[in-house]
């Protein structure tokens, strides 16, 4: 009876052992199904993509600024500005340039006048000169001219320098963003493996399904984080495509050349303020406008001031006896060429610029900018010490990483051995692969975060037209 018993406990210990070896084939065949589906729509995708999208040209970022400064419609236009600023320059300073005015009246004089008949051709040329003699507008209107030049040209550099700015963080952003999928997807497929080796020991029964289910979240959690960064990569090829005036719809985007790197620098608040106090070109656009103003109120203020102006009326008759239009007699016609010359004096008395307040609307105008320019002058040494701040803890902070993320690695890999022969629970297994992919990100976020304070510092010190770094220890080994 007892080995009856024995034997049907056995059996129904078999069957419960078959039946469940069945459901794992047929969950292992499942899977093995729909992986083998995803694969081929997963390639069948690849395959689309490469068929119709247009292959990326890898840019470095000297090539980038240089594309930048040739093709960007901001800077282009500020360029078009510069020759329209020479030509607006002309126009202040036509006050001084002499006006002369010439002109040939013809005609055919026909009648019976004191014995006179037949019919007759007459030409007269005519020629006026006037000069400014005396004008308390011509001084500013001079150096008017010239400062609308310089503005222009200020303007070019300061539409250069925002636009190199932009595209250097765009082409930083690029990398960043391509680095952080690559180090998602890499732990992605650490975390495949580790799914497959808890498949295997389920499929033997030497693990429950939670560790194989665990397993396989854990690994799905990379997907939306490891599309957010393509998303993000996307974006930023998108914005240096801009900053190139590449079209996309014509062209491919362009895919950023390296990887970022951390470099260490030295900085000297106090000597990089004066210097960028000079060198800003912001700052001198500010100056000029200042400049600009208070030439703009003598301009107008000099209105009330005397002027005198001469000028010469010329007639040339090529041949006489032709009769003027409002002679009554023959001593009243053109006997031959004649030149008159005088001098005309005016002196607006009654308004001195302060009645109407348009003296007092361009002072107005004038210490507004000087506000503005004292303001830009003012921030100079706040930004620049909190950018030097910023990129002292930040080299702390990559420095803690970057000892963190090797012990994490190192932590991780152990771990991983362990936990295919089941020495390791899958929650220590996960808790590792977690805090590895925490501080890798956090480093990459760190030197990401180091480059772009090194372009901020770049742009506020007004290096931006020598702002390579390889430049920049040459220039300095030079002054040592």
């Amino acid at each position: 009876m007892k080995l009856s018993s024995t034997l049907m406990l056995q059996s129904v210990a078999v069957a419960l052992w078959a039946t469940r070896l069945e459901r794992v084939k047929r969950m292992s065949a499942a899977l093995r199904m729909g992986k083998r589906r995803r694969t081929t729509v997963h390639i069948f995708v690849l395959i689309l993509i490469a068929c119709f999208a247009h292959p990326a040209s890898a840019v470095t970022l000297p090539e980038v600024l240089q594309t930048t400064v040739e093709k960007n419609p901001a800077i282009l236009e500020a360029k078009a500005g510069l020759e329209q600023a020479a030509g607006q320059r002309l126009v202040f300073r036509s006050i001084v340039w002499p006006d002369v005015d010439v002109n040939v009246p013809a005609g055919l004089q026909y009648g019976h006048r004191a014995g006179e008949s037949g019919a007759k051709g007459f030409a007269v040329g005519r020629g006026n000169l006037e000069q400014t003699l005396f004008n308390m507008a011509v001084p500013p209107s001079l150096r008017r001219g010239d400062i609308e030049v310089l503005i222009a040209e200020q303007q070019l550099n300061v539409a250069v320098v925002e636009q190199l700015h932009a595209a250097r963080l765009a082409f930083y952003a690029a990398l960043y963003n391509r680095s952080l999928e690559s180090i998602r997807d890499e732990q992605r497929q650490k975390l495949q493996e580790n799914v497959a080796t808890q498949k295997n020991r389920f499929e033997a029964g030497l693990a429950d399904r939670s560790a194989f289910t665990s397993a396989t979240v854990q690994a799905d959690e990379l997907i939306p984080q490891s599309e957010a960064a393509q998303r993000a990569y996307r974006e930023a090829q998108l914005n240096l495509a801009q900053a190139m005036g590449i079209d996309p719809a014509k062209s491919s985007l362009p895919a950023p050349d390296g990887e970022l790197e951390f470099v260490p620098i030295h900085i000297d608040v106090a000597a990089e303020t004066a210097a960028a106090l000079q060198r800003r070109v912001d700052l001198k656009l500010a100056r000029l406008f200042v400049r600009a103003a208070n030439e703009d109120e003598r301009i107008i203020a000099a209105d009330y001031y005397p002027r005198i102006a001469g000028s010469i009326h010329g007639e040339w008759v090529p041949v006489s006896g032709i009769h003027r239009q409002e002679s009554t007699s023959k001593t009243q016609d053109f006997i031959g060429s004649e030149l008159r010359e005088k001098a005309a004096y005016t002196w607006r008395v009654i308004d001195n610029g302060k009645v109407g307040g348009a003296v007092l609307r361009a002072r107005a105008a004038r210490e507004q900018n000087e506000l503005t320019c004292r303001k830009l002058e003012s921030n100079v040494s706040r930004d620049l010490s909190r950018i030097a701040n910023n990129i002292e803890a930040i080299a702390g902070r990559e420095q803690s990483l970057a000892s963190a993320s090797a012990a994490a690695e190192e932590s991780a890999r152990t771990v991983r051995e362990n936990v295919a022969t089941g020495l390791i629970s899958p929650l220590e297994y996960r808790v590792s692969q977690t805090a590895f992919l925490t501080t890798e990100s956090g480093l990459l976020d760190a030197i990401y975060q180091h480059n772009v304070a090194r372009a901020e510092w770049d742009r506020v010190s007004g290096r931006y037209f020598q702002f390579s770094y390889e430049t920049r220890r040459a220039r300095q080994e030079a002054d040592k």
